[in-house]
C-alpha cells in the first residue's frame, strides 16, 4: 500500500521513524513535508497527486466528519502527553473562591482529564466537562474553532479552567465566553487568570472595525483546506458587499500567506472565512483583516456615518 504520512511542525522530527517502520511492514512510504494547522488539513490533494491510497495523519482527534467530507482514507494518530499534574496543587490558592470549575482541555490532555477532575472533587470542587460544538472530538476538548464544552457549561459554572500548555486554544475559549478564565499549564508549572485579555482582543477587534470604514475593495480569503472552506459563506458576504456599493472579491488559497496578501495593494480590506483565528494576525498584515462579524460591523458604521 502506498501511503502518504502527514505530521504538524512539533512531530515532523518522528517521521522518518514512523516512516521506516511502515517501509519494514512492506508499504511504499510518503512524508508530507508542508505544514498542517490540525483534522482540518488533511493533505488530500498531496495524496492525489502522489497516488496514494490512505493518509496517516498525525497529533489530531478527527475533525466532525458532518463538517469535513473526505474522499480518501484517514487514519488519525492522536498525539498523547501525560503531563506532571503537580501544578494542580499550585492552583488552589487561586481558585479558592470558585466552587464550580468547567473543565477544558486538548486533545494531547483528554486521557488526562478524569484524572485532574477527580484531584479538584476531592477539594471540594464541583467540576464541570461540556460537550463540544460541532468539530471537537471528546468531551472537554477545545480547539481553536470550537470552544464548545466551555460556552456549554459556562452557565453553570463560576470560572472556565483551561489544564495544558500554550494559549492559541484557551484563547479562542477565553473570546467566547464572559466568566473568569484561569490556565493550568504543566509544562512551565504556571497558574494564571486571563481574563483581563479579553479586553485586550476587543479593543483590537474595533481598532480594526474603525480601521477599515473607509474601506471599498475588500478581498474575501477562502481556504481550499478541506475542513476550512466556506465557499458559500464567502458568498453570502460578497453580496452583503457589493449590496451597499462596494466592491468585493473572492480569493481563494491553500495556505494563507500575509506577504502574499500585502503585495495586493488594490484592496482596502481583506476578510477572512478560513480559521477563524487567523484574524487575530492583524499584525503581520497591512490592511484590516476582518472576521465576518467584525465585517458586518463595517457596513453598519458606515450607515450610520452616511446618515
Amino acid at each position: 500500500m502506498k501511503i502518504l504520512l502527514q505530521f504538524p511542525e512539533g512531530l515532523k522530527q518522528y517521521a522518518l521513524e514512523h516512516a521506516k517502520t511502515l517501509e519494514a511492514e512492506g508499504h511504499n512510504v510518503i512524508i508530507s513535508c508542508a505544514p498542517t494547522y490540525g483534522a482540518c488539513d488533511i493533505a488530500t490533494q498531496e495524496a492525489t497527486a502522489a497516488g496514494a491510497d490512505k493518509i496517516i495523519h498525525f497529533g489530531h482527534a478527527e475533525f466532525a466528519p458532518k463538517v469535513q467530507k473526505l474522499d480518501y482514507p484517514v487514519e488519525y494518530i492522536e498525539y498523547s502527553i501525560k503531563a506532571d499534574l503537580s501544578v494542580l496543587e499550585t492552583s488552589l490558592g487561586m481558585l479558592k473562591e470558585f466552587k464550580t470549575i468547567a473543565l477544558v482541555t486538548t486533545v494531547q490532555h483528554i486521557q488526562q482529564l478524569t484524572e485532574v477532575k477527580d484531584f479538584y472533587e476531592k477539594q471540594g470542587k464541583t467540576v464541570l466537562v461540556g460537550k463540544p460544538n460541532a468539530f471537537a472530538k471528546y468531551d472537554g476538548q477545545i480547539l481553536g474553532c470550537d470552544a464548545g464544552c466551555a460556552t456549554s457549561v459556562e452557565n453553570n459554572a463560576e470560572c472556565i479552567l483551561y489544564f495544558g500548555g500554550g494559549r492559541f486554544h484557551p484563547i479562542g475559549a477565553l473570546m467566547e465566553t464572559k466568566k473568569p478564565f484561569i490556565i493550568v499549564d504543566p509544562f512551565s508549572n504556571k497558574v494564571e487568570d486571563i481574563s483581563s485579555m479579553r479586553e485586550v482582543y476587543k479593543k483590537k477587534s474595533r481598532g480594526k472595525i474603525l480601521s477599515a470604514v473607509e474601506a471599498k475593495r475588500f478581498g474575501i480569503i477562502v481556504s481550499t483546506k478541506n475542513g476550512q472552506m466556506r465557499m458559500q459563506a464567502a458568498a453570502a458576504i460578497e453580496n452583503a458587499i457589493k449590496r451597499e456599493g462596494l466592491d468585493a472579491y473572492i480569493l481563494t488559497t491553500n495556505n494563507i500567506d500575509f506577504d502574499s496578501l500585502n503585495n495586493m495593494l488594490e484592496f482596502d480590506a481583506f476578510i477572512n472565512t478560513a480559521c477563524p483565528r487567523i484574524s487575530e494576525d492583524n499584525e503581520r498584515i497591512r490592511k484590516p483583516l476582518l472576521n465576518p462579524n467584525e465585517l458586518y460591523e463595517v457596513l453598519k458604521l458606515k450607515k450610520e456615518l452616511e446618515k
